[in-house]
């Protein structure tokens, strides 16, 4: 009783001999995947002004930028003394909500303080 043998070999590899004879590999086929970049990162920097009370300033920074009593102090006298205090850094969409309500906070309370955005 014999058993006919069909397509166990390729052709294509008896014609040219074994994968290994022709230097290739034998393997999965992966797909590699783009890395993705980190979001760029921004700057929040409060300005500042001649009018806009300090305890004003330090209320805003605990509230809207959740600082310490110290820390908001720190970036109100760094407001104070140097002109601008970095309040944060936060990607785009954070940092565009927060300058937001900075804005609407000191507008609401009758203050002209100015708040922008800069890219780290």
């Amino acid at each position: 009783m014999t058993l006919a043998l069909q397509n166990l070999t390729s052709p294509a590899l008896m014609a040219n001999g074994s994968d290994e004879d022709r230097g290739t590999e034998r393997g999965v086929a992966t797909k590699t995947r783009p890395k993705t970049k980190k979001p760029s990162q921004y700057r929040v920097i409060l300005l500042n002004d001649d009018y806009t009370p300090m305890e004003f300033v330090v209320a805003l920074l605990m509230g809207i930028f959740k600082r310490s009593q110290e820390e908001a102090t720190q970036i109100m006298l760094d407001v104070h003394k140097n002109g601008i205090g970095i309040c944060g850094i936060y990607t785009f969409e954070v940092a565009e909500t927060k300058v937001a309500q900075v804005l609407d906070a000191a507008k609401r309370g009758g203050h002209p303080l100015k708040c922008t955005l800069e890219k780290s």
